[in-house]
């Protein structure tokens, strides 16, 4: 095993505890846009330390699904963060490194999440689930055909390490396919993250919420997993994103300065969009997600037509 696969699997398993940092260097920049002071970026700690320290809480009637949710999806979220390469490489966790199931995960926490909803009951819960999963059903669709649009434009299969080694090299944005694939990735990541315009992770008014509305009837350790299984979706979607369509390029160690680099660019990138859209009404996401489902297909036919041509 050489010493970047070790460094990339050392820093696998530090993003399980960085991972809650993306959100609160995100929601430092928005303050500061929007004239305020804010919190500081390890607020997120913070709140998952004194969730911790709480007691649970156990509505009835409930079966052991809901009681087991939190758990599944922060193993969910721990196999994703140990799936996905750092600066091209990672060490076998046996979870192998295909974006296929990479979208599975995301697709099993989101799954997960709203049979526990179902299990409470809740009205409130039953609705936040509901709308998470109709945009599921966009956002998933959108995000395999932005994965598929990757590994053509990259001239490799779904292999993580694959798809972002051609990306280092830059020879992928010559083919518009890959254009495609990251303008489409730029509308399937805001509602993977629940980010706005399609949701607002600050809201607590039940009615609007969507991707908090299912996290009602949890409280302590429980409701610190699934923010944390929360705050690794985004941070994932984030390494994805400056990986696969941001700049890259060099060894191991200038790829890792550059990822850390971006990472962060991107954070003040998502307070900026935040800070300049409003929340959109709920029956327009699945529009603005189709938008990118129609990326994908003019990324497909324009690969298509070069293919042939």
């Amino acid at each position: 095993m050489s010493a970047a696969t070790v460094a990339a699997g050392a820093a696998q398993l530090a993003s399980i505890g960085l991972a809650p940092l993306a959100g609160g260097l995100t929601q430092t920049a928005k303050a500061r846009l929007q004239g305020r002071r804010g919190a500081s970026p390890l607020q997120p700690y913070r709140e998952l330390r004194r969730l911790w320290g709480k007691s649970g809480v156990t509505p009835q009637p409930t079966t052991a699904l809901y009681r087991a949710a939190p758990a599944i999806v922060a193993a969910a979220a721990v196999a994703a963060l140990l799936l996905v390469p750092i600066a091209g490489a990672a060490p076998e966790w046996g979870v192998g490194h295909d974006a296929i199931v990479l979208v599975g995960l995301f697709a099993l926490g989101r799954f997960v999440i709203a049979l526990a909803a179902w299990d409470t009951t809740s009205g409130f819960a039953l609705m936040g689930a509901a709308r998470d999963l109709t945009f599921g059903v966009f956002a998933e669709v959108v995000l395999l055909g932005v994965i598929v649009l990757a590994a053509l434009a990259a001239g490799a299969d779904t292999d993580l390490r694959a798809m972002t080694d051609a990306a280092a090299t830059g020879d992928v944005w010559r083919e518009p396919a890959h254009w495609c694939a990251a303008l489409a990735f730029v509308l399937v990541a805001l509602a993977e993250a629940g980010r706005q315009p399609v949701d607002n992770p600050d809201t607590h008014l039940e009615l609007t919420m969507v991707h908090e509305g299912p996290l009602l009837e949890y409280a302590g350790r429980d409701l610190a997993l699934l923010q944390w299984a929360a705050a690794a979706r985004l941070w994932l979607v984030l390494v994805l994103a400056a990986q696969l369509f941001g700049p890259s390029g060099g060894g191991f160690g200038l790829r890792l300065t550059i990822l850390a680099a971006t990472l962060v660019v991107m954070c003040l990138a998502l307070a900026l969009v935040e800070t300049s859209l409003a929340k959109m009404r709920v029956l327009r996401v699945p529009l603005f997600l189709t938008g990118g489902a129609a990326l994908c297909l003019v990324g497909l036919g324009s690969w298509v037509l070069g293919a042939t041509g």
